[in-house]
């Protein structure tokens, strides 16, 4: 009987710990398994007690590379417990913030993660000797959404001028107007970049993944919207845990997400695409148009041609909330915390990201809850490998390698994945090999 086990002790430099075992007997995929154990951080349990306003500083130490994302989710939430909705130049100072994020986010998996996979490097250092130009624009662009953010937010990294209700400081209308010159040059390069990665060699893939993300009446969703799919959900953030579920699976201490009574669901860029292509700018459809991926793209593979794309979105986006800002009287909107219950979504770059937050009546926290995309994604991932070893078991070791490595980088798990994170140990037969990685 012909066994082949696919085994992964150690993924190095993703955002906790995780591991990937296969077993392939007589040709049939048996078993898939990617573990991702997170630190025990036990952010929900440090929220509680806390008060309201401290909620956006905490969890923005969830993730260094997507603190925004935590920030807008649990501002968003607390303002709706409290009964607030913010509107005017500090929900466009929110959704600019948010181009920033996306920016800076996007443009380092494509450039210094994904981009080795389809050229053939072992790494972004490797693939700078030869590709020069390409990488100076990658870090010219992730720069010019780090401005953003601390131009915003006052610093790149855990931002700290968000706070429930608005924020601290709202900055000139002369700070702003500042961005615009490198914007411009942000957008014709991100048009660039969609045309580049249109033209990378792509595997034949694709899956018919149900597609989750908010949808807004007339915008391309960030901050607002309801979360809908491409299977009749279309529900208030409020309506998540009635509709989602988390649930512990043996081989992970990470929470799995599925849609009750359904199963596995997408979040990201794959799914917000789909779900939004018509609310996307007139440049952007036509870039991807031209990129042969309008519509709904199923090829995850393809992911990087989407977020570029969202890219190319984000500093469109931009330009078009720095010509018409001018600043507000006040930079927050005054808040009583009452006791009450607030859930939101947002999109973060990686995908849907829900807070729910229970307060007493002097505002502090009684219970948090957050679900990131990652968790949600962690089924489809393994899915997606499932499908991609049957479909490439005549591959060798290394060529199999690689392609597992690339599967689970096109949903960009986490940013600080580097290129080489898997260590396979394949066994035919009698005979192991080891693939390592650094």
């Amino acid at each position: 009987m012909a066994r082949r086990t696919i085994k992964v002790d150690y993924l190095a430099r993703v955002e906790g710990e995780g591991a990937l075992h296969a077993d392939v007997r007589d040709g049939r995929v048996e078993r898939v398994e990617l573990n991702i154990f997170e630190p025990p951080r036990f952010f929900e349990a440090l929220l509680q007690q806390r008060d309201f306003s401290e909620a956006p500083d905490i969890t923005a130490r969830i993730c260094g590379i997507c603190p925004v994302a935590y920030q807008m989710s649990a501002v968003h939430a607390m303002e709706a417990a409290c009964g607030v909705q913010v509107d005017g130049a500090l929900r466009d100072l929110r959704r600019l913030l948010y181009c920033g994020e996306w920016i800076e986010s996007h443009v380092l998996h494509i450039f210094m993660l994904h981009a080795p996979d389809f050229l053939g490097y072992d790494g972004a250092v490797e693939m700078a000797r030869d590709h020069p130009v390409l990488l100076q624009r990658g870090l010219r662009l992730k720069k010019a959404g780090n401005t953003i953010i601390s131009t915003i937010g006052g610093r790149e990294v855990h931002p700290i001028n968000t706070r429930v209700g608005g924020f601290y400081r709202a900055p000139s209308q002369h700070e702003v107007l500042a961005l615009k010159d490198e914007l411009q040059w942000g957008k014709a390069a991100a048009l660039a970049t969609v045309q580049w990665a249109a033209e990378l060699p792509f595997p034949e893939f694709d899956r018919d993944y149900e597609l989750v993300a908010l949808r807004h009446p007339e915008e391309y969703p960030m901050n607002d919207g309801r979360i809908v799919s491409n299977r009749d959900i279309d529900i208030p953030a409020a309506g998540f845990e009635e509709v989602f579920e988390e649930v512990h699976i043996a081989h992970s201490t990470a929470l799995h997400s599925r849609i009750k009574g359904r199963g596995n669901y997408l979040v990201g860029p794959l799914a917000r695409y789909g779900l939004n292509f018509d609310r996307l700018p007139a440049c952007a459809q036509a870039a991807a148009r031209d990129a042969g991926i309008e519509g709904v793209c199923l090829n995850p593979f393809k992911s990087i041609i989407v977020r570029a794309v969202e890219v190319l979105f984000a500093f469109d986006e931009a330009l078009r909330i720095i010509e018409r800002y001018q600043p507000p009287e006040d930079a927050t909107v005054p808040i009583i915390p009452r006791q009450a219950s607030g859930s939101w979504a947002t999109e973060a770059p990686r995908g849907l990201l829900y807070h729910r937050y229970d307060l007493d009546a002097d505002g502090s926290i009684r219970v948090a809850k957050i679900v990131p995309p990652t968790s949600q994604n962690q089924p489809s991932i393994e899915d997606d490998l499932r499908d991609v070893l049957s479909a490439n078991l005549a591959l060798d070791d290394e060529r199999l390698r690689a392609r597992c490595e690339q599967t689970i980088r096109n949903y960009d798990p986490c940013i600080s994945c580097a290129t080489h994170f898997l260590k396979l140990n394949i066994r035919r037969g009698e005979r192991t090999a080891s693939c390592g990685a650094s």
